[in-house]
Parts: C-alpha cells; structure tokens; sequence
C-alpha cells in the first residue's frame, strides 16, 4: 500500500541541466532541500577505491544511489515542503538507460513511497551543459537521460512540468508558483 503523499517535490532531468543550482536556490531562500546521491556515491567510492562508479559498475553505482536516496526519503521530515534533486524512480531510468533490470525491491519501494505532484523536469540545456570529474556523461547521453527521466516518471502517473530555459532564481520562482508557495520560507 502506498502512503500518504507527503510534500516532497522532485528536479529530475538529465545531468548538466541545472537541477543541482536550482535545489542551491531554493535551500538559500530557507526551503529544505535534499542533495543528488549520485555525485556522493561518486566522491565516496573514488575516495575508498571503490567500483560502485558508473564508469565501473553501473549495476553497483544504481544500487549505492538507491540505497541513499531511500534512506534520505524515508528520513526527511514530513512537516513542510522538501525538494530533491533526484528520486527514487530517477535510479530506475538510470538502470534501464544502462541496459539494467530493475530489482523488485526497488520497484516495490519506488511504488510504496511517492513524491507530491508534479515532478519538475529541467530539459537538456546545451548551453549549460558541462562535464567534469564526477558528470562524464556526453551532450547526447544527457539529452537521452532527460527523455528516460520523464518517461519513467509519466509511466508512474506524475504530472511532469518543464522548467523554463531561465536563470536559477526565475527556475526557484517557478517552482513555488507552481506549488502555491511563496518565494521564501
């Protein structure tokens, strides 16, 4: 059985589309906000020399993402609107991008555990868009990340709304519009 949606909204998009800077945004205008696990899975491996990377093993990466994800869900105070820069069904699409099953388990939390509606996607924004140590994706697998993202979170009945091509403090703007918020807490 699924629980009661509680206010947590997710940025999904692809990698470089400037998810990260808008959940920046919007903990600086004092909303609690709950940061991307893939770059800290990242950090946290290279740091131990371990090979839960997406460079390494995409199938290990996908479950030290889901994992985190799941325990800052279930750990998040349900008392005010809380922003994630991912979710739960973001390690889905990146599993099945990656040419991955999906285990049931996360399946079954992915099901069990919604996020309030609507889901923000930032569309690919090329001019943007850039690499580093951590987001070694190419220009066409970030595209190809965003049209999976919506997909995944369409299948599961989210209302998906676009991000305007805007500067961050406009992107924070429209989202608290958008929920009925106001600008700051």
């Amino acid at each position: 059985m699924s629980e009661v949606r509680p206010p947590f909204y997710v940025l999904t998009g692809g990698p470089g589309s400037g998810k990260s800077t808008l959940i920046a945004a919007l903990a600086a205008r004092g909303f609690r906000t709950v940061a991307e696990a893939g770059r800290a899975v990242i950090r946290e491996e290279q740091a131990r020399g371990g090979n839960a990377l997406p460079w390494a093993d995409r199938a290990a990466f996908a479950r030290a993402m889901f994992d985190r994800d799941l325990a800052e869900r279930r750990s998040t105070p349900r008392n005010g609107p809380a922003f994630f820069d991912r979710g739960l069904p973001d390690v889905a699409g990146y599993m099945r991008l990656s040419g991955l099953s999906v285990p049931e388990d996360m399946d079954r939390a992915i099901a069990t555990l919604p996020y309030a509606a609507p889901v923000f996607l930032a569309p690919y924004w090329d001019a943007i868009f850039a690499q580093d140590a951590e987001r070694r994706q190419d220009r066409e697998e970030a595209r190809r990340t965003a049209e999976m993202m919506a997909d995944v979170y369409a299948a599961l009945g989210y209302e998906i709304v676009l991000l305007p091509l805007a500067p961050q403090e406009e992107r924070a703007d429209f989202v608290l519009r958008r929920i009925g918020l106001n600008a700051r807490v």
